[in-house]
């Protein structure tokens, strides 16, 4: 009897422990033959052996695990037909999207499977055909097909959904009359670059004629403004009875109106190009708020198709363009080459977004050099995860690091909070961006550059080594766009001269990076009396008065036992920035001086990025970090 209910109470136990680690079986095997039926170019952390719910990407289950209620994988390299009886499956779905990918064939007619679906999102693909029959979704709040292939008229059917709320079918080739479609819940309407004809029915006229651009539809009854706000008065009978003004009257209003248009067009344009010139990265932002820059015209359906975010292989990242366009975000810094963002999408990945100004390449050579830029792993380097090239954008996207850059954690604030970098942290940055930089110089037969080094261009990998960012955008960049005065400090004198980085001014940069963190002083500051001070002559005047010892940060004092190592590091530093290239050591050499200051770490590290799976670490190239509104705009999928 006792073993019956020691039996009954693990049998119990075992049953609750299984609920409790329930996996959607069905929904997971629905999803495993979409997936091999229908692999994506970026290829996608779905297996049998692990959790659906908690690991793979784009998947998001219900509270208590037992089925997937919504499937984001945007812009992830879907072509082709999507496969019958798989996503189908999926009876609790409520939020589907696979938009920005290169999806062909008719919109699939077992989605009317999907009773519970409220949000679908497959804009920027090549569907085709008719649009299917509504009717089915009962639920559905939000529908966006957009830029895609789809022809005929658009279903009354659509007059069922007594919840929708957004529904955008702009630039397809829909033809016929638009219907009078009730729809009490609907705040945005979007049909703009279709075929239809006809006019705007009354039950959609509370919408702005941007709507229904690009149609041959007549908006002469879709009024501007409403009569509420302009209502329309009978003309009094002594306006009737009133004379017309007269010619010279007539003439003085036109040329005092034609006046203060003059005056108002200029002072528009005096602001608008002051704006320009002053707050770029401001009007950048307000482009996307204003609509400027909505994702229909980032990617213009005129431009190619693929014209989207191109990932590299191994990102795991699930977004596209359009999420990048209305993430919250902020300005980290401006740089050298561009202004970094921090930006934080729906599902709270935080990334990097670098726009790049003053781009000196075409389409072709802009994207080769991504090519050789992205496929570059290694742990001491920030990988690129992926690039945007347009005509008017280019746009680079790196992990986020929250911790800081070196040029922060050297040079902040310096309070009774403030964590100073012991020496052991030093060598190790040191170590870490030498052995990145040394990477990098082999790359692309050795011809690789990186061009910008500084310590705002270096991290903290999670082991705590330094990690180089930013790298080899001085090849794709206008010598114009390279400031002699905002990165002086780091200049190689040829550099200097020429404008055009090479390996030899690379190891001169990482030289003044040593000397930042040997002495705790910044490549260029002043003094109590404003006398400003470059760091290597300094360093070279003292040391050739034999103060050495004044050279070194007041912060390091503290530890003891450091002096030779110190002194080690400074003559590494000193053969780093001598002033002829040909005299300069290889980055090669420079980690193996590095490595004998002391055995941290001889251990060759592999060209893997899994070593960053935690970074800490923030702005990318930036000379300041101000704290400004999002340039990109919060909003669904």
């Amino acid at each position: 009897m006792e073993f019956l209910r020691i039996f009954s109470f693990i049998y119990l136990l075992s049953l609750i422990l299984w609920q409790g680690n329930a996996e959607p079986v069905e929904d997971k095997q629905a999803l495993l033959d979409f997936v091999n039926k229908f692999p994506p170019s970026r290829p996608l952390n779905w297996n049998e052996s692990s959790s659906v719910c908690a690991t793979w990407t784009g998947v998001t289950c219900n509270e208590d695990k037992s089925r997937v209620i919504a499937i984001r994988l945007p812009g992830v390299g879907f072509h082709g037909t999507i496969p019958p009886d798989t996503i189908s499956r999926l009876s609790q779905l409520q939020t589907l999207s696979l938009r920005s990918n290169v999806i062909t064939g008719n919109f699939p007619s077992d989605f009317s499977n999907l009773k519970n679906l409220s949000f679908l999102y497959l804009q920027f693909n090549n569907l085709s055909g008719r649009l299917p029959d509504f009717s089915a979704w009962t639920n559905l709040t939000v529908v966006n097909l957009s830029n895609n292939h789809f022809n005929g008229s658009i279903p009354l059917s659509l007059s069922n959904l007594s919840e929708l709320a957004g529904l955008n079918l702009a630039n397809n080739s829909l033809s016929g009359e638009i219907p009078d479609l009730h729809l009490p819940r609907l705040q945005l309407l979007n049909l703009s670059n279709n075929n239809l004809q006809g006019s705007v029915p009354k039950s959609l006229k509370r919408f702005p004629e941007s709507a229904f651009f690009g149609n041959n539809i007549s908006l002469a009854s879709s009024p501007a403004v409403s009569p509420v706000e302009a209502p329309v008065h009978e003309p009094s009978s002594k306006s009737k009875k009133g004379g017309k003004l007269s010619e010279t009257a007539l003439l003085g209003i036109i040329v005092a109106g034609a006046v203060l248009g003059l005056v108002a067009f200029a002072f528009l344009m005096f602001v608008c190009c002051s704006r320009r010139r002053d707050e770029d990265d401001d009007a950048f932002r307000g482009k996307l708020q204003k609509g400027e820059m909505s994702p229909e015209k980032a990617v213009s359906r005129n431009q190619d198709a693929n014209n989207k975010l191109v990932f590299f292989e191994g990102c795991n990242y699930a977004f596209d363009l359009e999420d990048l366009l209305r993430a919250s975000a902020e300005v980290l810094g401006k740089g050298t080459f561009g202004t970094a963002y921090k930006a934080i999408l729906e599902d709270a990945t935080a990334v990097v977004v670098k726009r790049l100004k003053e781009v000196a390449v075409g389409k072709k050579d802009f994207e080769q050099h991504m090519e050789i830029v992205g496929n570059l792993k290694h742990e001491n380097l920030v990988e690129l995860k992926a690039y945007y090239y347009s005509k008017d954008e280019k746009l680079m996207v790196y992990d986020y690091y929250s911790q800081g850059s070196i040029s922060s954690l050297l040079h902040g604030k310096r309070g009774e909070d403030r964590v100073a970098l012991d020496w052991d942290t030093r060598l190790r940055i040191a170590l870490g961006a030498a052995r990145g930089i040394a990477r990098i110089h082999v790359e692309n037969g050795g011809k690789l550059v990186h061009g910008n080094i500084k310590s705002s261009n270096i991290f903290l990998n999670t082991k705590q080594y330094g990690c180089v960012s930013d790298l080899g955008l001085a090849t794709i960049m206008s010598s114009l766009a390279i400031p002699i005065s905002r990165a002086a400090g780091y200049r190689a004198p040829e550099v200097t001269d020429t404008r055009k980085a090479a390996q030899p001014s690379d190891v001169y940069s990482f030289g003044v990076v040593l000397l930042e963190l040997l002495t705790g002083k910044s490549p260029i500051h002043t003094t109590g009396g404003d006398e400003i001070i470059h760091l290597v002559r300094w360093v070279h005047s003292v040391v050739r008065e034999e103060w050495t010892a004044e050279v070194f940060d007041l912060e390091l004092m503290r530890f003891p036992n450091i002096e030779e190592e110190m002194v080690e590091m400074l003559q590494i530093a000193m053969s780093c920035v001598v002033r002829m290239p040909d005299q300069r050591p290889k980055m090669s050499e420079v980690v193996k001086m590095i490595e004998n200051v002391r055995q941290i770490d001889t251990e060759t590290p592999q060209p893997s990025s899994e070593n960053q799976a935690e970074p800490k670490l923030p702005q990318h190239d930036s000379d300041n970090s101000p704290s400004t509104p999002s340039p990109f705009p919060k909003g669904s999928e």
